[in-house]
């Protein structure tokens, strides 16, 4: 199973204000939807704010197991499986028998599963903002870089953007 990472940021490593995205890029939305959801069976592994922060409609994320990372052992939701460690993360994603699990986020999430990454998937957006969640940092000389798009803002994308993979050396 490949584990990976998904992850849209500022220029500076900012990714989040106020439990929401600080900007609005349907063309991430709609890559992070075709990456996560793939050709096979896959699941997303996100903590319990970013899966609050999903909007009702599209919770829990379709066609995906949803994993939710939380310290909270009476934690229960509907729709998602509940991890209490990174490591379960990874047990039920090769229980349900998952092609790829994605990590989504939060900052913390990110923090906490990075180091059992196999590639970071990064749309850098051509901004600076007043974020209070950042992606941590992390060592990118493990790691080799493949600019895969260059994206310009458009009525939908409210900047332009780099879309990379990482991959781990």
């Amino acid at each position: 199973m490949k584990i990976a990472m998904i992850v849209a940021m500022d220029e500076s490593g900012f990714i989040g204000k106020d439990g929401d995205l600080p900007w609005r890029m349907s063309s991430d939305l709609k890559r992070f939807r075709d990456l996560t959801t793939g050709d096979g069976f896959n699941a997303v592994v996100m903590g319990r704010k970013t899966w609050d922060s999903l909007p009702d409609s599209y919770r829990p994320l379709p066609e995906r197991t949803n994993i939710v990372l939380s310290r909270d052992s009476s934690l229960q939701i509907d729709g998602a499986e509940i991890a209490l460690y990174d490591g379960r993360a990874v047990e039920i994603g090769y229980s349900e028998g998952c092609d790829e699990l994605w990590v989504i986020g939060g900052a913390e999430i990110y923090d906490l599963m990075i180091q059992r990454c196999d590639e970071i998937h990064v749309t850098t957006v051509h901004t600076s903002v007043d974020g209070d969640a950042m992606f941590p940092d992390w060592d990118r000389s493990q790691w080799a870089e493949d600019v895969i798009q260059e994206n310009v803002s458009s009525e939908h994308d409210d900047h332009a953007s780099t879309y990379s993979i990482w991959r781990r050396i």
